[in-house]
Order: structure tokens, then sequence, then C-alpha cells
């Protein structure tokens, strides 16, 4: 019987029963705030009692709160099947051969629309039943490394995914593919920019931000436009791939140490930060935007670097901050500090002691700057310059979350805070740059008639 209303309690599974109306059912909803059809689905572990959730005809899930049901009617029932049709991914001599990492969650899926379950597709019989064009493009092979949401990817993960693209390499593969959440893609982006380096074949890292079951997902797309990019593109870099406009019309490539999720929710939320991609991408087509960057070859040299200390922290400053935020991560043995600071690298001077305290311990720190766009300049104002005179470092333009991941990547190899200086401001993947392009920043202010204007030639 618990079966027939999977995880259902008290109002809820008490209405449920009232009308006889099982999980997985095709069922009417009438309720005082307007009638419903769709699919009854699982209660999650974590949702209250008070409502029912249900998977509209259109692919989206509404909760209907229990005190406004009237009535619900049982017009259908099927048996829900998590498992995803196969299909034999055909493999087709000449084609390259593209290997795909999973670190966890779907990289694809699919809606059973008789039953509303979201079945996640994986292998390459799965990935070829749920987006058959992958088979136009290559040859696949896939391996599932983690099952771990993006924010639990760290250290470990990033080693792992090193060691694991550089004995793919030497096998010989075309091209490599990493499914991954979309939340901190950039961290791992710029992770194996670094550990991953001179690699003679593309790097690229896919997402989605809109699940498979929603109408709008760019799941099956966005893999599309990256399994082609690994494919055929002579962008032999660490890259991420995701959708440019919020339309479907291209995805862009982004270098892996100047790209920045700027959105909770867009399909176009990765943004070049003072820089422009490295190309367009289309499911015809792959367009360079830029012409200095690393080209594919035919040997299969690569540098592996998996080294990280974890014992790294990234503090963003805020006005009032106290000497004791510092002073508790040099209590808790950190080895060093990515400060992102304000307008040209600034902190407030209470924390200056803090600061001395930290660097006569042997802790390094960086300063970036929270504006994400532009370089710290630490010898404009006092400010700077005393904070320097104290042993803070300027890094340029690298971005915050780029700096954390290259310090914990340095104090991975050398406890000497020269030899961690040098590998910090020697630009190894494009993380600083000599000046910014004059269209690397770009924020459009809406409800200016200048740029109204503009918006209603592109935005139709």
């Amino acid at each position: 019987m618990a079966d027939l209303f999977k995880g259902y309690t008290g109002d809820a599974l008490k209405i449920l029963k009232k009308f006889n109306v099982r999980v997985w059912a095709d069922t009417e909803v009438n309720t005082t705030r307007g009638n419903f059809k769709g699919i009854i689905l699982p209660r999650s572990e974590n949702d209250d009692d008070q409502h029912i959730v249900l998977k509209l005809i259109t692919g989206y899930n509404v909760g209907i709160a229990t005190d406004t049901i009237t009535e619900m009617i049982e017009v259908g029932y099927r048996e829900a099947h998590y498992k995803i049709p196969e299909k034999e991914f055909p493999f087709t001599a000449g084609k390259p051969n593209i290997k795909l990492f999973g670190t966890g969650g779907t990289i694809a899926s699919r809606l059973d629309y008789r039953t509303g379950a979201v079945i996640p597709a994986f292998s390459p019989g799965e990935l070829y039943g749920a987006v058959p064009e992958l088979a136009e493009i290559c040859n696949l092979t896939t391996e599932k490394l983690f099952a771990v949401f993006s924010e639990n990817m760290g250290p470990q993960q990033y080693k792992e995914l090193a060691v694991s693209i550089g004995e793919e390499i030497s096998k010989g593969i075309d091209g490599i593919v990493i499914g991954h959440g979309t939340d901190t893609m950039h961290h791992t982006a710029a992770a194996l920019s670094f550990m991953v380096q001179d690699s003679p074949v593309p790097i690229v890292l896919v997402g989605s931000q809109r699940s498979s079951d929603r109408p709008s997902s760019d799941a099956a797309l966005n893999l599309i436009h990256a399994t082609k990019a690994a494919a055929e593109s002579d962008i032999a870099e660490t890259m991420v791939c995701m959708f440019g406009p919020t339309s479907d019309k291209y995805g862009l490539l982004h270098p892996g140490t100047r790209v920045r999720k700027m959105h909770s929710s867009y399909r176009s939320t990765f943004r070049t930060i003072g820089e422009i991609p490295l190309a367009m991408i289309d499911r015809n087509s792959i367009t360079p935007l830029k012409q200095n960057y690393k080209r594919r070859r035919n040997d299969r040299n690569v540098t592996i670097l998996p080294h990280f200390e974890e014992r790294v922290a990234m503090v963003y400053y805020y006005p009032n901050m106290h000497s004791d935020i510092i002073d508790s991560l040099v209590d808790n043995g950190y080895k060093g500090i990515v400060i992102a600071g304000t307008g040209l690298g600034h902190i407030n001077k209470p924390v200056y002691p803090a600061i001395e305290r930290a660097a006569a311990k042997g802790v390094v720190i960086y300063m970036t700057v929270q504006t994400l766009w532009g370089y710290v300049h630490m010898f404009v104002y006092d400010t700077g310059r005393d904070l320097m005179a104290k042993g803070i470092i300027p890094t340029e333009n690298m971005l915050p979350e780029v700096a954390y991941i290259k310090l914990g990547w340095a104090l991975g190899q050398t406890d000497d805070p020269n030899k961690v200086k040098e590998i910090m401001l020697s630009p190894i993947a494009g993380e600083t740059t000599e000046r910014e392009p004059y269209n690397g920043y770009l924020i459009f202010q809406g409800g200016i008639p200048e740029i109204e204007d503009f918006l209603k030639t592109i935005h139709k």
C-alpha cells in the first residue's frame, strides 16, 4: 500500500486516500484556485505534507495545496519505468573517438511521459537513446568517475579528473567531454586548466541549467555542442560549453580561466570575463572568435600536475571586517588566503594587524578585486601600498575563484613563498592578460533610451 503513495504523509496522504488516487496516476485535480490535469509525482523526502505535486502536460511541476483541493479524479495509471531504452551506439570508422566523463547528476536524461519520471542517461546506449544526434558526431565511450553534486566537487575530484584525462590522451582519444553541474563548473575548469597543461585535444566541460523534464531544457543541445567541440574543434584548451544567448541559436566556448557563472537560472548564465569567448558553436559549425588559442595536435604529449593544498581560503572583504576572520584561518592551519578586495584591491585598517600576523607565520596572501572586471592596482592609494608592504601580493586581473584554485594548486607543489609567488604571477592558461579588450567588459543598463533602442533590434 505504501508504494501507491510513495512518501506522502499527513494531510497530503489523507487527501490521496480520500479520493483514491495513486502516485503516477493521470489525475484531474479541481481546486478553489482552478482545475489542473497531470501526473501525481512522488513526494520528496524534504517536502512538506501540505501539497500534492503534479506534473502538468507542459512538463512543468506544480505544488497544489491540500486545503484548496475539492476533487481528484484518477483517469489513468501506468507503472513507472526508470530504465531508459538503450540503442547500441554505432561505431563508424573515421569518426573522432570521444570520451565522456561523468561527475554526477544527469548529463542527459529524458522524461517518461507515460509516468512523469525523469530517467538519467549515461551509458553510450542510453545517451544514444536520449540524444541520437551524438552518433552523427563521434564514436562515444563513457565513464562515471563520481556521483556528486557540483557543490561537492573539490580537490580530490579535480586531481582524479586530471589523471583520468591524461590516461585517455595517452591512449589516443580525440577529445574529452566532462559532464558537470553548473554551480561550480568554473572552479573545475580553472583547476583542469592548471592541472592538465598543453593538452593536444579539446577538454570541454558541459552541464545544463534546466533539467530534461522541462520544455526549455538546455541539456541535450549543450551536450551536442560540447561533443561537437571535442570532436571537431581545433581549440586544444580546457573550455566550458553552454548556451550563448537565452535562445538555442548557438552555444559559446569559454576559456577555462576566464569564465564565470553569472545568473542563477538563465540558460545563458556563463560569461567570459575581461576577455571574449573562444568560439561560437551550433549544430553545423564552429566559428572562432579569437585566433590566439592553443591548437589541436597529433601527438599524445600532455603534462599532468594533479596537486592541491586544501588549506587555502577565499575571503570576500566587507566593510567593518574584523581581524578575527583572518586570525581564525591562520589558527586553523591555513597556508594561503585569497582576498576579494574593494576597488583596486583594498581592505580596512582594523584587519592590518591580522595580515601582519599571518605573514609572520608564513601564510601567503593574494589580492583580487570583487568587481570581477578590471585589475588590482595597489600602487595608486596609500591603502594598497600599505597592504603590499605587509605582504599582500596583487594578482593583476585574475578572477577571485581562479586565484583561489591557482593558489591551492601552487601550494600543493611547494611551501616556498617565493616559488609560490613565481607560480602565481606567471600566466599559464590565460588567467591573467596584459590588457582587457574593449569588448571584454560589456554590461548594458536596461531602461535607458539608447539601450532600449538597441535591445529592440536584437531581442524580438
